[in-house]
């Protein structure tokens, strides 16, 4: 979410969603905020510290490890009193193995984590015990909820295909194998005690490696869903797996449709997947999201697209059952 105010985003999110609400990120708040120092303040016994170019590994905890620790810790406070009593889903999210190990440099070297196979490994261990930590502290915050980790890899299609620069700029780090991507994401994934959720807002989506992967649902942007990419979705839903189909754009678009079409055009755009595909007219499984993070929208604009959300998600069932009677 845009801003710096936990507790104004947590008031939006719970208004606007609240049969679904989420622990908001706010990373206008600096170090700490991001989505990789946020998560690096949950891993175990791996410490990280702030440099001009980001985060990396560090030998011993410091000033900005702690700062990142009191930040979560002060949203979490914000969460439990926003939500006492809260009886529904809520979720949390987490940067995932993949984009933490390209995100987050070796301790003695300029390199990303990610050059390092030993040092992924190690990675995925530590963050699979941080998450299920930080989720459990939630369940017992929220002891009537029922809480789900969303774990973001905005850069595992980079990762697979070999796209991550090295230190230099000048070349790139070598892909991974399919199987390594599974299993480091397979670690972090079956520690977790929650409904786990992969997101993943790239124009190449590995849904097979997430799936293989353990996830119970994956998140991703519709608009960046690639000609082909159809059947990968469908084979998801076929195998069970929740869908949340990012309909919803995360900035304003410049012509205002979105604005007046509200939740019409984003249920119109999932029924439109959904009847590609071939799938019967049950869309319980199916959550209709922004198509990535807010951070980079209007205040304005953020609160309007949960709201489109959320009216998308009520004339979803009625659209998708109308045009399945037209079509047959």
């Amino acid at each position: 979410m845009p801003g710096a105010d936990p507790a104004e985003a947590m008031r939006i999110v719970a208004g606007e969603l609240p049969s679904f609400p989420h622990l908001p990120e706010l990373p206008d708040r600096g170090p700490g905020a991001d989505l990789t120092g946020r998560t690096a303040a949950l891993l175990v016994d791996m410490p990280v510290e702030v440099t001009v170019r980001g985060w990396r590994l560090a030998e011993r905890p410091g000033r900005d490890l702690s700062r990142a620790r009191t930040m979560l810790s002060a949203d979490l406070d914000v969460l439990e009193e926003v939500l006492q009593g809260y009886t529904g889903p809520v979720k949390i999210q987490v940067c995932g193995p993949w984009t933490l190990a390209a995100t987050l440099e070796l301790t003695r070297r300029m390199d990303a984590a990610l050059a390092d196979p030993g040092a992924v490994q190690d990675l995925a261990a530590s963050l699979a015990e941080g998450a299920a930590a930080h989720a459990r502290d939630v369940a017992k915050r929220l002891p009537r909820a029922q809480v789900l980790v969303q774990f973001d890899e905005p850069a595992l299609a980079r990762v697979a295909r070999g796209a991550v620069p090295t230190a230099s700029g000048i070349s790139r780090l070598p892909a991974v194998e399919d199987d390594t991507l599974r299993e480091r994401l397979a670690t972090v994934l079956s520690n977790n005690p929650g409904y786990t959720i992969v997101h993943c807002c790239d124009t190449a989506t590995p849904f097979g490696i997430i799936r293989g992967a353990g996830a119970r649902a994956v998140s991703f942007d519709l608009s960046q869903l690639r000609r082909g990419e159809e059947d990968a979705v469908g084979e998801a839903a076929e195998a069970g797996m929740g869908l949340l189909v990012g309909a919803v754009p995360p900035v304003h678009d410049e012509d205002g449709v979105t604005a007046q079409a509200g939740g019409i055009e984003a249920a119109r755009r999932v029924t439109r997947l959904w009847h590609g595909l071939g799938l019967p007219p049950e869309v319980s499984q199916v959550v209709v999201t922004p198509g990535c993070g807010l951070a980079g929208a209007t205040p304005a604009w953020a609160r309007a697209a949960l709201a489109r959300c959320r009216e998308a998600a009520v004339i979803l069932p009625e659209m998708i059952a109308e045009t399945e009677d037209d079509r047959t």
